[in-house]
């Protein structure tokens, strides 16, 4: 208020001081018209007389405008005082989302601090309806091979969209090992459905991120603060963020077409938050400062990034699209939707609501009964040791530790553990081979499949042969 009442007695001082000056100018004018005696003429011409008169009117029209300007100010003040006797002003103690009115002034010392008012809008109604994101009525019975059994068939009965059990396997497998899954293929086999079914299923409708060709970074992701406005423009994506910190749920974030833009440009700061191993200190960066009205769950500008949510992107491989680069496959889990599945008739399924620390649960016991069986560990080793030698790959500790998880909770989800086995490798190992040299990995291409059957068993690796014998004939 200071602020604006010193403008306002600088305003006037300008007025005084330009009317003073008009004043001096007119008085410089007839002197210049008339001599000391008023006979003689200095300068005398039509034009001067033009200029005196307009001199002679401008100290009465700044005269004027200072007496509005005083009106106007103390009318402001009589219809605020007015309107707050109405109720339609809230006292300057009030939070408001609009700035703090006192005596028809905002006070801009509270705009800059936030302290009156909210640059946030939706996610401070999430606040507000906190206690509706709360539910006990969780299923604790279900199994994981029984989840992917009546997922298949909610999704065939419900929805009718088909898929192989085994894809469904892999798809549930996938989301207890990372929280990044990659859905590939052809266009029209069902990648976006796959994960939209998911979301129908545990009664938590999937949020669909349609991806932009120029999206480079996080704020695309996330939203921005506007410095017009004094608001920031929040995305559905953030908004579900937030409301997944109040709930027990499964969230489902689809990246639809995710390689259209560089996904290590615009989800690079995600990536290397999913990379921290204590939830508590993935804290995501939304704005730079901290208001006092900033919503509940910010701190500092930061919010956590929720433990129960999953971002699954779909990809195309064609010219439209950029490749996506080993740091996004290494830290996700791929799954290759190649053809669509035959449609069968499944059983009328119910919906199952399933809190998210019971799937962790139900994976980490997997993890504990179906352990990698010494036999494949030592198979593993001999594998590594091959590729080492043959091509200079290696598996890594990442993909290792993938590898334990991820095999155990496919046996826990009713599947094989060399099909298992077979399934991660050719995505994680094999696909490295895409790196090497094409003369050299055509011409051993042969003798690691031979290896391949000598080590597991004939045949028992067809998605790791099949994947080898591509670049082959692609060579």
């Amino acid at each position: 208020m200071k602020k604006k009442s010193k403008k306002f007695k600088f305003k006037i001082a300008a007025l005084v001081l330009l009317t003073l000056i008009v004043a001096g100018l007119l008085g410089l004018s007839a002197w210049l018209y008339y001599d000391g005696g008023g006979n003689t003429t200095i300068v005398r011409s039509d034009t001067t007389v033009l200029i005196i008169i307009l001199l002679a009117i401008l100290p009465v029209f700044l005269f004027v405008l200072a007496i509005a300007s005083l009106v106007g100010k103390n009318s402001v003040k009589a219809s605020v005082i007015a309107l707050r006797g109405a109720g339609a002003v809230k006292p300057a103690t009030e939070k408001s989302e609009t700035p703090t009115v006192e005596n028809g002034e905002t006070t801009e010392d509270e705009e800059e601090d936030g302290e009156n008012i909210k640059r946030f809008c939706l996610l401070p109604e999430i606040d507000e309806r906190a206690e509706s994101y709360k539910r006990d009525d969780y299923d604790e019975t279900i199994t994981l091979e029984k989840l992917c059994s009546e997922f298949r068939n909610f999704a065939a009965s419900e929805l009718k969209l088909y898929y192989d059990i085994s894809d469904i396997r892999r798809f549930i497998a996938g989301l207890a090992v990372t929280k990044i899954i990659i859905l590939q293929g052809m266009s029209g086999t069902g990648k976006t459905s796959l994960a939209y079914a998911f979301g129908q299923f545990l009664e938590n409708t999937s949020t669909v991120i349609p991806v932009q060709p120029m999206w480079k970074e996080r704020t695309d992701l996330l939203g921005y603060y506007n410095e017009f406005t004094k608001r920031f423009n929040e995305t559905d994506l953030l908004v579900k963020m937030y409301e997944a910190l109040y709930s027990r749920d499964i969230y489902i974030t689809v990246l639809d077409e995710m390689n259209i833009a560089r996904v290590e440009y615009y989800f690079a700061e995600f990536l290397s938050l999913l990379e921290l191993p204590n939830e508590k200190e993935r804290l995501l960066t939304v704005v730079s400062d901290e208001w006092a009205t900033d919503p509940v769950k910010m701190k500092e500008g930061k919010i956590n990034l929720p433990p129960n949510m999953w971002f699954i992107g779909t990809a195309n491989n064609d010219d439209s699209t950029f490749a996506i680069s080993d740091k996004v496959y290494d830290r996700a889990m791929v799954l290759n939707l190649d053809k669509k599945s035959e449609p069968f008739k499944a059983p009328r399924t119910p919906r199952r609501h399933i809190e998210a620390e019971y799937f962790k649960k139900l994976t980490a016991e997997a993890e504990k009964e179906y352990v990698l069986t010494k036999r494949n560990e030592k198979r593993l080793e001999m594998l590594d040791k091959y590729l080492i030698e043959h091509f200079h790959i290696t598996f890594g500790n990442r993909i290792m530790k993938q590898i334990r998880s991820y095999v155990p909770i496919f046996v826990g989800c009713g599947g094989e553990e060399v099909a298992a086995l077979d399934d991660i490798l050719s995505k994680k190992i094999m696909r490295k081979l895409e790196m090497q040299n094409p003369v050299h990995v055509k011409r051993s291409a042969d003798d690691l499949c031979e290896y391949l059957d000598e080590l597991f068993g004939d045949d028992a690796m067809p998605l790791c042969k099949e994947y080898v014998l591509r670049l082959k004939n692609n060579a």
